[in-house]
Formats: C-alpha cells, sequence, structure tokens
C-alpha cells in the first residue's frame, strides 16, 4: 500500500559504489578519448526500499568543472552530512532547496536527486515518468557518433547506425574534423535526421566555416562556442538558419531564461547530470514549454541507472526532438540493470511503467564493476 506522499522520507543510509565499465569502443569528442566509464552510485535506502542515481562526472575536469574522484569526495563529505541533518523531505523537490547553499557541484546534487526521486516513486508504487508528469509510453532516441578518422569511416558507421534503426545521426566535430565530414554524410544520407555537436570546440573565429556548415541542412548544431557562453552565440544565432542547441552553457533554469531572452539558441539540451537534476531538468522543460522552445535529453556515455532517468525525464511532453538514449549495448558490453532497453523498429525504447526507475539493478554486473563500496549510516 502506497504511504502517502505528506509523510517525510525517513533516510536510513546511503550506500557509495564505485564502478569502472569498459566501453565497448572509444569513444572521441572535442576535448577528450574516453575507453572507459569511471563513476559513482548513490544508494538511498529507506524502510526495505533503495533508490538509485549515478554520477556523470568523468574522470578529469574536460566537460565542465567536476571530476569523478571530486564528485565523489563532495557527496561523502559535504552533501550527505547536509543531508543527515535533514528531517523534513517530503518531496523529491526538496532537494534543491536542501543543497541550495552549496555553489554549482551539480552531477554529484544530481546523483543524490535522482536517487531521491527513484525512492520516492517507488514509495508511492507510481512510475519516475509518472512522477515526474510523463506522457508518452515510448521516447524516441538517436545515436551520438564519435569524431572519426576519416568521412570514409563516419560513413560506414551512419550507414551502419541507419540499419539498426536510428533515425536521428548526431555526429562530434571539431576543428579540421568539420565541414567535409559532414558535407560527405549529407551527400551520402540526404534525407536523414542530423545534427552536429562541437562541445564548445569554436570561436567566432570560425563564423565563415559556420556558415558553410549551415548550408548542410541539419538540425541543430550543438554548443559551437565557449562553454559557458550565451552572448556570442545570439550574435551567431542572428547570422545562421540552423538552430542553436545550447549545452553545457545552461546549467540552471536561471541559465536557460537568460539565453531565450537573449535570443542566444532555439533549442536547448538537458542532461539531468549537468543541471543538476531531474527538479531542475523539471524547471527548465517547463520554462522552455511556455516559451515554445523545443528541447531534447542529452547523455554522458550513461550507464544503465543515469539511463532510466534520462528515460523518465525525456517522457515529458516538451522533449520534442529525439534524445541520445541509446540501448546499453551501443556503449557497453554489459550494464548494471535488467531488462536492457531496446530499440524499437520506430526508434524509440519504451518508458517502463514498474515503481521508481523500472529496471532492476543485475547484482552479478553490479558487483563485478565496483571497484569499492561505503555505506553511511543515518541512524
Amino acid at each position: 500500500m502506497s504511504i502517502t506522499s505528506s509523510t517525510p522520507l525517513k533516510i536510513d543510509r546511503i550506500v557509495l559504489r564505485r564502478l569502472s565499465m569498459p566501453l565497448r569502443h572509444s569513444f572521441t569528442t572535442s576535448f577528450a578519448t574516453f575507453t572507459q566509464k569511471v563513476f559513482t552510485v548513490v544508494e538511498v535506502w529507506s524502510e526495505g526500499l533503495v533508490g538509485y542515481g549515478e554520477c556523470a562526472a568523468t574522470e578529469f575536469p574536460l566537460y565542465n568543472e567536476e571530476y569523478a574522484k571530486g564528485a565523489y569526495d563532495v557527496i561523502r563529505n559535504i552533501l550527505i552530512p547536509i543531508l543527515k541533518k535533514e528531517k523534513n523531505i517530503i518531496h523529491p523537490s526538496d532537494i534543491n532547496r536542501i543543497f541550495s547553499p552549496i555553489r554549482r557541484n551539480y552531477m554529484a546534487r544530481a546523483s543524490i536527486d535522482e536517487a531521491i526521486w527513484d525512492l520516492w516513486s517507488k514509495r508511492e508504487g507510481i512510475s519516475l515518468a509518472k512522477a515526474l508528469g510523463g506522457t508518452r509510453r515510448q521516447v524516441e532516441t538517436g545515436i551520438s557518433i564519435g569524431i572519426q578518422k576519416s568521412p570514409d569511416e563516419l560513413v560506414k558507421i551512419v550507414k551502419n547506425s541507419l540499419e539498426l534503426g536510428y533515425k536521428r545521426i548526431k555526429i562530434k566535430i571539431s576543428p579540421g574534423k568539420d565541414l567535409a565530414y559532414i558535407a560527405r554524410i549529407r551527400s551520402e544520407f540526404p534525407d536523414i535526421l542530423l545534427q552536429v555537436d562541437a562541445n564548445s570546440a569554436y570561436s567566432l573565429d570560425n563564423l565563415n566555416l559556420l556558415k558553410q556548415l549551415d548550408q548542410c541542412d541539419l538540425l541543430l548544431i550543438e554548443q559551437p562556442l565557449a562553454h559557458d557562453d550565451i552572448v556570442d552565440h545570439r550574435f551567431l544565432q542572428s547570422q545562421l538558419k540552423t538552430p542553436i542547441c545550447l549545452d553545457e552553457s545552461i546549467d540552471s533554469v536561471e541559465d536557460a531564461r537568460k539565453a531565450l531572452e537573449l535570443q542566444s539558441c532555439r533549442i536547448i539540451n538537458i542532461k539531468v547530470a549537468r543541471v543538476g537534476g531531474l527538479t531542475e531538468a523539471l524547471k527548465i522543460h517547463n520554462l522552455c514549454a511556455t516559451h515554445g522552445v523545443g528541447i531534447w535529453c542529452g547523455g554522458m556515455l550513461d550507464a544503465g541507472i543515469a539511463k532510466a532517468h534520462n528515460i523518465a525525464i525525456a517522457s515529458l511532453p516538451n522533449f520534442i526532438y529525439p534524445g541520445d538514449i541509446p540501448p546499453s549495448d551501443r556503449n557497453f558490453e554489459e550494464d548494471i540493470i535488467e531488462p536492457l532497453p531496446q530499440l524499437g523498429s520506430d526508434s524509440t525504447i519504451v518508458v517502463p511503467e514498474g515503481p521508481g526507475i523500472g529496471f532492476e539493478i543485475n547484482k552479478k554486473n553490479y558487483n563485478k564493476f565496483t571497484l569499492d563500496s561505503e555505506a553511511i549510516s543515518f541512524s
């Protein structure tokens, strides 16, 4: 029987697990090449139930200022002690208030926010998607392809991806591996949904090249300029017909508001980890819906727990573009959840209807990939 949401959560303990999972293939962006996923899982235990969150911070502070070991330290030594003093968590959105004195450290904060949302949904006996206000039974996904050695290699991977059933293709680009690659793909596949992601690799000095990319019939150009910029993106958007999508520049609903008011972009990518969790992601979703700006769900080479949270948030109505939520076997030989999400013939993944994230933990793999763990009692 479900406990009413007016009853505070009673946290018994939090377990932190550090895991390392090898990638099926190396993945190259404009700032790094990844061969493994090193991350922390947060387990929040309460009266026989457990909620799971996944910290997306990478090994080195290259995507943003957070990194895996540092985020673990913030979770262990700052966020959990704050949480232990809190006796009145009525709803998962309370986590935003509780952690509001902490500056940034969004990925660390997101891992606890996610775990509390999962736990609360399980306690209420509803799916996480329903708890968030999701309306879709399936979410559309595309595929993200890292930087390749040559246009020929890229053509092969895109062809294979289309044969697997993906309808939207995102290609990572960087200076020198951009226009020739994208022009070749557009020539080979003139009708596919195609977008590019620069991960902040360009500046306004590259305006002429970006204007040439603008002629490639792209769905969007993601984060072409500096990771914290919304001013130069405003100018760039005024020069391009292709929508600019902001990613790294949007860490909060306030960032989103300012970017939209400046007309610095026409699309926003929401990464749950980047914005501090599902609560802030909801706020950004609602703001963009009010402004008529479509959004989509980005990914961070996520393992199964983060993927489950992404599936849930992407079920909300204003996620109108395909997300980076591919099945686990895109990046990993094995994953830590079961059953594994499957790609449908229409390039969608089914949204689970079971309580919480709707997936079980694959205990064998969970233990195999665990480097170490620590339990912190709340009694």
